[in-house]
């Protein structure tokens, strides 16, 4: 194998490759890429038995040949070299690389030992790419990251005929975000429960292309797939059942309150700095304003009152407010809107815009009980 390529694809494309590959692999053929040259191109592929990545572009190939070296290592290579064409030779059971005045090997893993790619299901239907890394940005946040309970550590990815759900809950937040999608099949349909961290990171490194293709399992099957840009990642699904979240998503509400989102973000971050850990920011929306509150006896006390358009009786409530950033940050719009039924009950948020409230997005956060 000989191959020339341009330095900063080869970079971009080791470096999407390789940012899967296991810390602790099982095996120690896990953790290497491995590098295949035919026709005009050149592919990177890793796989450790849960998620797999690969990755092609151009290159000048003088030899075609297929290699497994260490993915971290030729990461942290591509990464350094000077901006110049590089030229990746097999040598025996070496891997030469050469970029302008700076020369690398690296040994070889054996390829034999290497699993097989799964291979990718097919296409079910296109999502514009920028669409679907913002969507499962919004919900990924309130996925849990405990692993002795997985099913919440995943996205629920529930597909009906052109709409998608995703939504994600750690107990203490729920999100959910529907987005429309063009599917190859208008009668679909499928309930998944995809690794958000998976889910998340695929998303985003998919969303500079100008559309993703979502591959979905067929019956029977537990492996997902992703396409775009000239990148595609599997996925396994998590098993369980999770939540039945509908029914957390109150029908009705007593106070509707809409607040300056930028103001309020910058609001609770200055109030929480006198809030120790676990210790909720108090918000009391009365009388055409928000009073937020923290700190309380003979700690650290921060006050700070916002104007407000309220609808509805007036209501004290609690929250984390580390919960509470999280959602402001994630509606994506000027204004923030909370629905509240009553103190100990979870409150909706969803953004406002110059139409209105944006409901295909929706932050159900759980209260904190308030104590003096």
């Amino acid at each position: 194998m000989k191959i020339r390529v341009e330095r900063d694809s080869l970079a971009d494309a080791v470096a999407w490759s390789a940012r899967t590959l296991p810390n602790r692999p099982s095996l120690p053929v896990l953790a290497g890429l491995v590098v295949e040259a035919s026709g005009d191109t050149v592919s990177l592929s890793g796989f450790d038995y849960e998620v797999s990545t690969r990755a092609t572009l151009d290159a000048d190939i003088d030899a075609a040949g297929k290699a497994l070296v260490s993915g971290r290592l030729l990461s942290d290579i591509a990464r350094s070299l000077p901006a110049q064409p590089v030229i990746i030779a097999l040598e025996g059971n070496r891997v030469m690389i050469t970029c302008g005045r700076s020369s690398f090997t690296l040994p070889t893993l054996p390829l034999e030992d290497y699993p097989a790619l799964p291979q990718m299901p097919e296409s079910s239907g296109t999502v514009d790419a920028g669409l679907f890394g913002n969507a499962v940005t919004q919900v990924a946040i309130a996925a849990g990251r405990d692993d002795t309970l997985p099913t919440l550590t995943g996205i629920r990815v529930e597909v009906d005929g052109s709409s998608i759900v995703l939504a994600a809950t750690d107990r203490y937040r729920l999100a959910v975000r529907e987005i429309e999608w063009a599917p190859v099949d208008s009668k679909i349909h499928a309930e998944l429960l995809v690794p958000a961290k998976t889910l998340a990171d695929t998303a985003k490194s998919l969303s500079g292309g100008s559309s993703v293709s979502l591959s979905l399992p067929p019956e029977g099957e537990r492996l997902m797939g992703f396409e775009g840009d000239n990148r595609r990642t599997t996925t396994r699904l998590l098993d369980g059942e999770f939540p039945k979240y509908r029914s957390l998503l109150p029908n009705e509400s007593s106070t509707h309150a809409t607040v300056d989102t930028a103001a309020l973000i910058e609001a609770v971050k200055r109030v929480a700095l006198v809030a120790e850990r676990n210790t909720p920011v108090r918000l009391t929306f009365a009388d055409s304003e928000v009073a937020l509150r923290a700190g309380a006896g003979d700690d650290a006390q921060a006050e700070e009152s916002l104007e407000a358009a309220i609808e509805g009786d007036n209501i004290e409530i609690a929250f984390n407010p580390g919960y509470l950033l999280d959602g402001l940050a994630a509606i994506g719009a000027p204004q923030a809107q909370f629905a509240f039924t009553q103190a100990t009950r979870p409150a909706v948020m969803v953004g406002v815009n110059d139409d209105g409230p944006m409901r295909d997005y929706q932050y159900l956060l759980m209260p904190v009980r308030l104590t003096g």
